[in-house]
């Protein structure tokens, strides 16, 4: 299928990323009830993320003829014999008015109706919210039958948070049947070995193997009372000082010496150590903190170019428990950074899944690592780290209720006067803001 790009602006653009297929139509039947059947308006209208009924109407609109879209066929039909290049310029039309930002002229927009019945267009790009011109024919139409509204990014991630705690009592509920299940099968070879033991105090071979038991009185097997048979004797260094102690009398008892300690050899006197080799930086100073020698390696291997699964396959290797090295990769992607800490982040998102993952999911270990590598950063970078912390958010690296909690006990705790919390507040007061509004509706 043979592709364009949308708007007729970008038609000589190589490298534009937004296509859709180029329009093919039908003329079909003859005299009054001819019509042009436009063939692929399903695929079109899914590429500009507008209903198809939308187009066919605007057809019929503009060319003052009667147009119909079948739902269930998708056969989109306009009463007359129109060109295809005639259809196609009122389709530039359509996306002029209904589908490119007025801001930027990307077409990734959104249909929105307000509460006064009033259409605009919000840019998912640039943010740009554009008003529609009301006169238009179509606007009528597109009241009557609004576009689906698409689920927020906050419903999605309750779904996927539903999912989890789903899993998490599938996973309880299973090794609570292994367990019940294996408390079972020990319980049935319990029974067992009392069975066979009960039939072997009853056979003849039982019976002589007492003979050879140690510490039995032959003398005593007539007596009722069997008390006074001793089976054996504690020989240990706490029981006979604890015999002794019995025995004697509290003055005796300090004057008795127990000889069983054993005398140790005398020691070899050991050579003298040789001093260990000083580590020295390039620059001939010492250095003795480990966190910089290990930011210091996660350098050097950086430069090589590694890929995410290398990276997370070098991690293994290092030394320090996961929050030092998760704080060292932050200090060795961003080193030196002044500004732009937001893009940064988002170009290195590859690495941070890696270090995420290296630290078993852990976010709160993340968000200690951009609060350790903001306190030491320029204030130009700290300044996009509400920004930062939105890409990481819509990449599902972070959960909201975690960056809230995150914020709570750092903006009130020892590090309260780190100027992190003035530049995250509004983004979890985006958050919460949010959280709040899905629950009303």
């Amino acid at each position: 299928m043979a592709l364009q790009n949308i708007g007729a602006g970008n038609r000589d653009d190589a490298f534009y990323r937004y296509k859709m297929p180029r329009m093919v139509t039908k003329i079909e039947g003859r005299g009054n009830g001819i019509k042009t059947n436009i063939v692929n308006m399903v695929d079109i209208a899914k590429a500009l993320a507008r209903p198809a009924a939308y187009t066919t109407k605007y057809f019929g609109c503009e060319l003052g003829a009667q147009s119909k879209f079948d739902e269930k066929t998708g056969v989109s039909l306009v009463n007359g014999a129109h060109d295809t290049a005639k259809l196609a310029g009122l389709l530039e039309n359509f996306i002029k008015k209904y589908v490119q930002c007025y801001g930027c002229g990307n077409p990734e927009t959104e249909i929105l109706i307000t509460k006064t019945q009033m259409l605009q267009l919000k840019c998912a790009a640039c943010g740009f919210v554009s008003d529609v011109d009301m006169r238009d024919k179509l606007t009528t139409f597109i009241l009557k039958n609004p576009p689906e509204v698409k689920k927020s990014s906050k419903d999605k991630k309750a779904l996927r948070r539903a999912e989890k705690e789903r899993l998490k009592n599938g996973e309880a509920a299973d090794k609570a049947a292994k367990q019940k299940k294996s408390s079972k099968e020990g319980a049935s070879k319990s029974t067992k070995k009392k069975t066979q033991g009960s039939d072997e105090d009853h056979s003849p071979t039982g019976s002589q193997a007492g003979d050879n038991e140690p510490f039995v009185d032959v003398d005593d097997e007539d007596d009722d009372d069997g008390d006074d048979v001793q089976w054996l004797t504690d020989t240990s260094m706490e029981a006979a000082k604890k015999r002794i102690t019995e025995q004697l009398s509290a003055v005796t008892a300090d004057m008795v010496m127990l000889s069983t300690e054993e005398k140790s050899p005398p020691r070899k006197k050991s050579p003298p150590r040789k001093p260990e080799p000083e580590v020295k930086e390039q620059n001939g100073t010492l250095s003795a903190d480990p966190q910089e020698t290990l930011i210091r390696g996660l350098k050097e291997y950086l430069k090589q170019g590694p890929t995410a699964n290398q990276l997370k396959t070098h991690l293994t290797s290092c030394s320090g428990t996961p929050q030092e090295v998760v704080d060292a990769v932050f200090e060795a992607l961003f080193d030196g950074l002044q500004k732009g800490f937001a893009k940064e982040v988002n170009k290195k998102k590859n690495y941070i899944v890696a270090a995420l993952a290296y630290a078993e999911g852990s976010q709160p270990i993340l968000l200690h690592a951009i609060e350790s590598f903001c306190g030491k950063a320029s204030p130009d970078a700290v300044k996009d780290v509400a920004v930062a912390l939105k890409f990481l958010y819509d990449a599902d690296l972070l959960e909201e209720e975690t960056i809230v909690e995150w914020y709570e006990k750092g903006s009130t705790g020892n590090n309260k006067s780190s100027s992190i919390w003035k530049f995250v507040k509004p983004f979890v007061e985006w958050l919460q803001s949010a959280e709040s509004e899905s629950e009303e509706e």
